[in-house]
């Protein structure tokens, strides 16, 4: 997988003051008495989880943090789920699973396994327009997840889950969380994927004026969250003054310390069977069928593919190898207003010339489900009596030039990690967050 060495070129704004603004806040965390096993009530990211996943980790534990946000009773009323999640919350409070710390904190937050470390900080970060080239999005975002996490989130009055930030950092703020990792943590868990997850409460005031500090000067990369930081913004502009929706939970990781990797997202589009794809495919693509082929092998096929925009089909029981469409078929799909760079993504090729002009399915269609999984890809397809569509992940370098530019890439091009774990710190936003840190 590529590491992500660099966000995009960062103009110094510490000057200006126009730069990144993290303020500590009062966590709300799993009471370890009655918790003992912080693997049983976290969980992945919201948009990562499947069915199949939710429903195991709710087994795992009554009080597993899916319940919140991924709340699935059924109600007559829409928003009925939205507000079983709200009481739940309440009532977990209220017996103790749930606790907010006493002092107002920036987290230092570790994950690692054997070859892997990463650091970041955890805080509630002062929210800017796109515009303001403080914090840059590279993904449009589809109305209907928004509009499912703006109803969640007004409902809670919490933010349950961070977003992924990463910027060029190695100043003094990565001296700080070198300096608190050294010392005993708050928690010191080993999830069931193996990664083991580290919290510290940085409560200091003179380490967090050092940490505002630090990223004042800086912008960063949404690496993960655009959906919810869409959110943010859009509750934000539901309060005429000023209060804790001016910001949002958010990791912050430095990518010159610790480096990300960057993985493709799949896509699964229901009701479209192998066959018919492919013959609808096969007037501008070659099509390579992979007999024999299980879901490892048609994965080194498609890694190993030299063709131009190679897509790997499957229904869960037979495979199919797209690549080097016709040049004047992409030319003619694609809109002429982006960048070469944007032109060039296998996204954007996928979602204007096969989906949209091959396959007849309109960008942000109810049949296409996107799984950060191949496996979870070919499930939906084979469910779903359709075809799952699987890529090869963008380089970092693609990501960067597309941020930079102050383009999107399109929706759900990239999978940055290891993404944080949700449930470990929840913030809420019932009364305001620490005092304003000055940098």
């Amino acid at each position: 997988m590529p590491a992500m060495s660099a966000p995009p070129p960062v103009a110094d704004q510490s000057a200006t003051g126009r730069g990144l603004v993290v303020a500590p806040f009062r966590g709300v965390r799993f009471d370890a008495a009655k918790v003992p096993d912080l693997a049983t009530v976290t969980s992945p990211p919201y948009d990562v989880i499947d069915a199949d996943g939710a429903v195991a980790l709710e087994r795992l534990d009554p009080h597993n943090v899916v319940r919140l946000i991924l709340p699935r009773e059924q109600s007559d009323d829409a928003r009925g789920r939205y507000e079983h999640a709200a009481s739940r919350l309440s009532t977990w409070q209220k017996e103790g699973f749930l606790r907010r710390d006493g002092s107002p904190a920036i987290y230092v937050y570790e994950q690692s396994a054997p070859g892997m470390l990463q650091r970041g900080l955890l805080a509630a970060v002062e929210l800017r327009s796109p515009d303001e080239r403080v914090v840059l999005p590279h993904e449009d975002v589809m109305a209907g997840p928004v509009a499912d996490r703006l109803e969640l989130m007004r409902a809670t009055g919490a933010n349950l889950e961070p977003i992924l930030l990463v910027y060029e950092g190695g100043g003094p703020a990565a001296e700080v969380i070198e300096e608190v990792a050294t010392t005993e943590p708050l928690i010191d868990s080993v999830m069931d994927d193996g990664l083991r997850q580290r919290l510290w409460a940085v409560t200091d005031p003179a380490r967090q004026v050092v940490l505002a500090a630090d990223l004042a000067g800086r912008q960063a990369l949404i690496a993960d969250g655009h959906h919810r930081y869409a959110t943010y913004r859009r509750l934000q502009a539901e309060h005429d003054g000023p209060g804790p929706w001016d910001r949002g939970l958010a990791l912050l990781v430095d990518s010159l310390t610790y480096p990300l990797d960057v993985q493709a997202i799949h896509r699964s589009v229901a009701d479209l069977p192998l066959r018919e794809a492919t013959e609808l495919a096969a007037p501008v693509f070659a099509v390579t069928g992979l007999p024999g082929a299980d879901l490892a092998a048609g994965l080194r096929a498609l890694e190993e593919s030299p063709a131009r925009h190679p897509f790997l089909l499957t229904d869960g029981a037979s495979f199919a190898l797209l690549g080097d469409p016709d040049e004047a078929a992409v030319a003619a799909a694609l809109p002429p207003l982006h960048s070469a760079t944007w032109r060039s993504l296998d996204a954007s090729v996928l979602h204007a010339l096969l989906l949209e002009r091959l396959w007849g399915i309109t960008d942000g269609s109810a049949r296409v489900s996107y799984l950060h999984s191949a496996a979870g890809a070919m499930r939906a397809a084979s469910r779903s009596g359709g075809t799952a569509v699987l890529l090869r992940p963008v380089t970092v370098e693609q990501v960067l030039e597309v941020a930079s530019t102050g383009e999107r890439m399109p929706r759900k091009s990239t999978s940055f990690g290891p993404k944080p774990r949700t449930g470990l710190v929840l913030r809420l936003l019932d009364d305001e967050d620490g005092p304003d840190v000055p940098a």
